[in-house]
């Protein structure tokens, strides 16, 4: 979950029905929601949806909108203390790694609600939103064994942190469901936006014997797809529907449809019903999604797309449990 950087300096804030803006104070009497994104919402992925998601704040409740990028715990708890001040009611910290941060700054604002999109941190006005995305990455795995001739695979993360590190858990399993022999090799970027460092290790893993190769690394994403594409080797989108970024080699993405859980959030705390808990939503919610690339679903053996299928209404139903991480 996700991530180029600017400092605090440059912050985008686009008032309800006007063109854009940069202002140093919030219009008094109106709704106002502001996320922190740690990368580009330009990635196509994790960002670009928590940004979808703002929008449809705005367009949905009427609110005023701020968003700023930030790379740093030191910057996140600035952002955090900036939009409180500036009398906004709810911030969104797009990631695990916010939640420190929110829980650090929540008791001075009472006022403001933090939401994180990840962590286990509950205070009167903090929650996370948990998405379950290991749902829809576990049936990746169960495709990427069945689509696999080598009987491995490589899986690219942006950092090693722990919601992450479930995505990838849960993708192994779903492998090892199909076959209990798979070998899913793991490369960490260190960060979300090198996509040439991911290429790299996109190669470096393909050279290792996989071919197909799973993404959860944001903007560096953009390089596995690369990789992927040079190499003639299948591959996997995460958070958004990616299919359309490379869709020769894209057999399917795993997708949160973040908007939906940001505009449910923001009309609670508008409409002043919101209660501060882990909220956990996942394929049974509508939220986790595995989405199929048209472009490429014929190559996919009709017996081994129903093997998924099936598998995914046993989520659905609630007889299938996706192993995941505690965090």
């Amino acid at each position: 979950m996700s991530r180029l950087r600017v400092g605090l300096a440059v912050v985008v804030l686009i008032a309800a029905g006007c063109s854009r803006t940069q202002s140093n104070s919030a219009t008094p009497g109106t709704f106002k929601v502001a996320l922190l994104s740690p990368g580009p919402v330009s990635d196509a992925g994790w960002n670009a949806l928590a940004y979808e998601g703002l929008l449809a704040i705005r367009e949905q409740l009427g609110a005023e909108i701020a968003q700023v990028q930030t790379s740093t715990p030191a910057q996140f708890e600035e952002g955090f203390r900036g939009f409180a001040r500036r009398g906004f009611n709810l911030v969104f910290g797009h990631g695990f790694e916010f939640q420190d941060a929110a829980a650090a700054v929540a008791p001075a604002f009472p006022n403001t609600v933090f939401i994180t999109t990840s962590g286990n941190t509950v205070r009167p006005n903090v929650a996370p939103l948990r998405f379950m995305l290991e749902e829809a990455t576990y049936l990746e795995g169960m495709l990427t064994a069945l689509m696999s001739k080598s009987g491995k695979a490589g899986a690219i993360g942006g950092m090693a942190i722990p919601s992450v590190k479930s995505t990838i858990a849960a993708y192994t399993a779903g492998t090892q469901a199909v076959q209990p022999t798979f070998a899913v090799a793991t490369s960490y970027v260190g960060n979300w936006d090198d996509v040439g460092a991911a290429k790299e290790a996109s190669l470096a893993l393909i050279e290792q014997g996989a071919d197909v190769l799973f993404h959860n690394a944001d903007a560096a994403g953009l390089g596995v797809f690369q990789a992927a594409r040079e190499r003639s080797v299948w591959a996997f989108g995460a958070n958004k529907d990616q299919n359309a970024v490379a869709p020769d080699v894209i057999l399917a993405s795993a997708v949160i449809d973040i908007p939906r859980a940001f505009v449910t959030v923001a009309r609670q705390v508008k409409d002043h019903t919101f209660v501060a808990k882990i909220e956990q939503l996942g394929m049974r919610d509508g939220v986790v999604s595995l989405v199929y690339n048209p472009a490429l679903v014929g190559r996919i053996p009709p017996d081994a797309k129903a093997r998924v299928d099936a598998a995914q209404q046993e989520i659905l139903s609630g007889t299938l449990v996706v192993p995941s991480a505690e965090f």
